[in-house]
């Protein structure tokens, strides 16, 4: 017996078990008396997960992320980190790499250090199978689960995340109003995330009346994106004869990339080759020109997650899923 069966006999949410088991004042009183029947009929003892901030919290937070090296997820640990540090919680991170079996052990390991609630660092934690997701579902059932950036239709779990598909439809139409006609998109990744970015630049073509060139989407496997791969791959594009005259990346490592190949062929930026980033990380600002870039409003989200997380232990009511919206940072490079 646990929270998740409390919640389904009382047919009310785990949050408002939660309330009841901390006594938070945000509960009616018919609603408390029909939890605390089930609680007393079951002889349900309530656990440190199941009181949030009650007796015999650990004040710890679990960080599961598939690539600390990575840039994107290396600035995230730092806000959340600092975010939670700042509301009295200690972190937990777990590396898990891409393996799913990994990310399930992970998930184990958090459990087994008595954590107070998941963040799940990235949309590639969410499987297209939803067989390969019963172990965030499994692992809601105790204690409250964040993703950060993605979404997941499940009791006791929140979403905090960027409109990626929307940011990618602007950007686009900031380029074909620009007078670009045939836009390269660099893409390194099918997940949650990496389909919606798609789906915004293939969606921006259709509002515009544009039929979408199938040869003008480069996917890279991750680990095969590098800045001088990237370069040589649009030097190949060019010497097959692929005309473009505007990049536009997944990433802003994949803009490096095509800043060094407009480099290495001497076209001008941005008079000949305007190019566009998502993250609008570090590296903006070490690329000559400097480049231009999506922000998709990295620690907002990180301090949401913080605080919806906070939220939950607390026993108030939070939002399932939280949408912030990108912005165009516009640089020298279009």
């Amino acid at each position: 017996m646990n929270i998740y069966d409390i919640s389904r006999r009382a047919g009310v949410s785990i949050a408002t078990v939660s309330r009841v088991l901390n006594n938070s004042p945000h509960v009616s009183e018919n609603t408390r008396r029909k939890v605390m029947a089930v609680i007393e009929g079951t002889g349900y003892v309530p656990n440190a997960f199941a009181r949030g901030l009650g007796l015999n919290t650990m004040k710890t937070i679990g960080l599961l992320c598939p690539d600390a090296s990575d840039p994107y997820l290396a600035q995230a640990l730092t806000y959340l980190e600092r975010s939670f540090r700042q509301q009295g919680y200690d972190c937990l991170l777990s590396c898990t790499g891409k393996d799913l079996r990994a990310r399930q052990q992970g998930v184990d390991l958090l459990k087994s250090r008595h954590v107070d609630g998941i963040v799940l660092m990235g949309s590639s934690f969410i499987e297209n199978d939803p067989a390969d997701n019963e172990y965030i579902r499994e692992a809601a059932r105790n204690v409250p689960v964040v993703l950060l950036n993605a979404t997941f239709p499940c009791e006791n779990v929140y979403g905090v995340q960027c409109d990626d598909q929307q940011a990618v439809m602007e950007a686009v139409r900031y380029l074909l109003d620009s007078g670009r006609k045939r836009i390269l998109f660099l893409y390194h990744s099918n997940n949650y995330s990496g389909r919606r970015k798609l789906a915004g630049y293939r969606e921006a073509h259709v509002q515009r009346g544009l039929a979408v060139d199938e040869k003008l989407l480069c996917f890279f496997e991750r680990d095969k994106g590098s800045v001088h791969q990237v370069c040589d791959t649009l030097l190949a594009l060019e010497k097959e004869g692929l005309a473009f005259d505007a990049v536009l990346t997944s990433e802003d490592i994949l803009s490096v990339g095509a800043l060094k190949y407009a480099r290495a062929t001497k076209r001008r930026v941005p008079e000949e080759l305007s190019v566009i980033g998502y993250n609008n990380s570090s590296l903006c600002a070490c690329t000559e020109p400097e480049l231009t870039s999506v922000d998709n409003k990295l620690l907002a989200i990180c301090e949401h997650i913080s605080a919806t997380m906070i939220g939950v232990l607390e026993g108030k009511e939070m939002p399932q899923t939280t949408v912030f919206t990108g912005e165009l940072v516009k640089r020298a490079s279009t």
